[in-house]
């Protein structure tokens, strides 16, 4: 697996009041991808989304839920994307055999590409391992929005 972060995911409760925070009080400028679900911004080498708290839960395959123990979902996913649905493959099982927890196995997922979670050892927090064909990777790895 390549060493590279190429997206930050953000579960938000508030869509709309998140956007306009990036919008209209940073200044940021969304790229320029359809949808009223998710909201993409191109941050040099690596992307931010913003995607509904409840939805990346369940995009995931995890409950929006936990308790006082340190179980509750953490609305923050890291991205790896491949090239190709093969390189996520490879991926997954190569963080699988490196003791991740797998979550989420590949498959395609209802936005067009291919998709898995795995939960990093030692934490809470969730890895997706993705290949998503509207976002080019150049050969050093960087995304690229549309």
């Amino acid at each position: 697996m390549e060493q590279r972060i190429t997206l930050v995911t953000l579960g938000v409760e508030d869509l709309t009041r998140a956007r306009a925070f990036f919008e209209e009080g940073l200044g940021w400028r969304r790229a320029a991808i359809d949808s009223d679900a998710i909201a993409f911004y191109q941050c040099d080498s690596v992307a931010l989304a913003l995607f509904g708290r409840t939805a990346l839960a369940e995009d995931a395959g995890v409950p929006d839920s936990g308790d006082a123990q340190g179980d509750a979902f953490i609305p923050v996913t890291i991205a790896w994307n491949g090239r190709s649905e093969a390189e996520v493959d490879a991926a997954f099982a190569e963080a699988v055999a490196a003791g991740a927890e797998p979550l989420k196995r590949p498959t395609q997922v209802f936005w067009g590409g291919y998709s898995s979670y795995v939960r990093i050892p030692g934490s809470e927090h969730l890895l997706e391992i993705a290949y998503n064909p509207g976002f080019a990777l150049d050969a050093a790895g960087r995304v690229t929005l549309p």
